[in-house]
């Protein structure tokens, strides 16, 4: 791995998306050795992914390289490479390309897609939790519509036109909301052989409403917000499989589409070498206390989506999503500091900043305490805090850019097919 020999503590961290990232800048003047690895070499902004996968924001928008972010840290190294067991008795990770012993191991590996056991769905459907994921439904979006575009065949050309999202939380919620939004504003101007009307984005939910995880009050907001687009919503509706051509529910409802976008849920993205106690196999998460320790062990910690954390507020664990992510990892890098400065650790203690889901053009819903509400107000908030949490300078002015171009033009510039894709 060509990693300097080293009299200075060790500390592998094993992923580089907010968790990571927030505490390995806690520690940027700190006498040790970072080590982060990760699949990518670039930070992902998840938040955005979806107006990457509907042409609204290119792929650099909401990607960072992580060298150039950690690049004033003392003694900090990246290895592009996935870690395929941690043994725990050796203090030693291996990946795939070597092996490498720590002192203190974090672990912040996020999330994958979760199927629940569905390998029709897995096989057939299109997830969207990484950069390349979103390029692939946007290729596969524009694809389905340029042959729908000339096929005579009115059978297909509706299977092409039909855009079916599983899944009602923010990321389905958004995703459908920018698919009407292109049918709106797009459409009728690159493809004027195509009548607005045949192209239909179905949202599929299992649970009474849209966006389960908010209030009941901005969660009827949204839903109307959906239906003004035209989003045809499918409440209490459960999934059995897709063949790649028929979305099929349990209760017997039929989609003929050629578009099947997977938004349900997620799971841990653990890895092999932690089991025991330590492990949470329901929810695939480790189980962590009140610093992030891992049960069972006093040099490995574990941050974000993938740590499961007990408290009297959140009795099974801490939302997945990114605020408590990056509260972590910067709680635990002070920690760290005043750990090698031989003071007390300061328990986590989450500050819930609200929640928050934009459905189109000024269009969003905000939760924030006992604040509940959404419209135009909510979208600008949305926006200025996705503008401040993007990494990067020139990534929050190209976003702001991009966007302000696209509200004034009713227009989304990067409907692109780069790269097409293919099953």
């Amino acid at each position: 791995m060509n990693i300097p020999k080293t009299k200075k503590q060790r500390i592998i961290v094993i992923g580089g998306g907010f968790a990571g990232v927030s505490f390995i800048k806690k520690l940027r003047n700190e006498n040790l050795q970072i080590v982060l690895f990760d699949r990518h070499n670039y930070h992902t902004f998840q938040p955005l992914l979806y107006q990457v996968s509907t042409a609204g924001l290119e792929p650099d928008s909401i990607a960072y390289p992580l060298r150039k972010i950690f690049r004033k840290n003392l003694d900090f190294h990246f290895r592009l490479a996935e870690v395929e067991h941690i043994n725990t008795e050796e203090n030693t990770i291996y990946t795939s390309i070597g092996s490498l012993t720590y002192d203190y191991l974090i672990i912040a590996t996020g999330t994958r897609t979760n199927y629940f056991g569905n390998d029709s769905i897995a096989e057939n459907s299109m997830p969207m939790k990484t950069v390349p994921q979103a390029l692939n439904i946007r290729s596969l979006m524009l694809q389905n519509i340029e042959k729908a575009d000339i096929t005579t065949d009115e059978k297909e050309r509706k299977r092409l036109l039909n855009f079916v999202i599983a899944g009602a939380g923010p990321t389905g919620v958004e995703l459908a909301g920018a698919l009407a939004e292109f049918r709106k504003g797009i459409l009728e101007f690159d493809y004027p052989d195509i009548d607005e009307k045949e192209m239909n984005v179905h949202l599929i939910e299992g649970q009474d409403r849209v966006l389960p995880p908010m209030s009941k009050q901005v969660s009827k907001k949204a839903q109307k917000f959906l239906e003004k687009l035209g989003v045809e919503l499918h409440l209490e509706t459960f999934i059995s499989s897709y063949d790649g051509k028929t979305v099929t529910t349990k209760d017997g409802k039929t989609f003929e589409t050629a578009t099947f976008i997977w938004a349900a849920g997620v799971t841990g993205a653990l890895i092999k070498g932690i089991d025991g106690k330590a492990l949470i196999e329901k929810a695939n998460r480790y189980k962590v206390d009140e610093f992030n320790k891992v049960e069972g062990f006093e040099n490995i910690y574990a941050l974000g989506d993938i740590a499961l954390m007990e408290t009297k507020d959140f009795p099974k664990g801490h939302p997945q999503v990114a605020q408590p992510a990056i509260q972590q990892g910067k709680n635990l890098g002070d920690n760290f500091k005043k750990m090698l400065n031989g003071k007390n650790m300061k328990p986590f203690k989450y500050n819930d900043k609200g929640t928050m889901a934009t459905v189109g053009r000024n269009k969003a819903v905000v939760d924030i305490g006992k604040l509940h509400f959404g419209g135009a107000i909510a979208w600008f908030l949305w926006m200025f805090v996705h503008l401040w949490f993007l990494v990067g300078f020139r990534n929050r002015v190209v976003t702001f850019f991009n966007w302000t171009y696209s509200y004034i033009n009713y227009d989304k510039a990067a409907r692109l097919i780069i790269r097409p894709f293919k099953k």
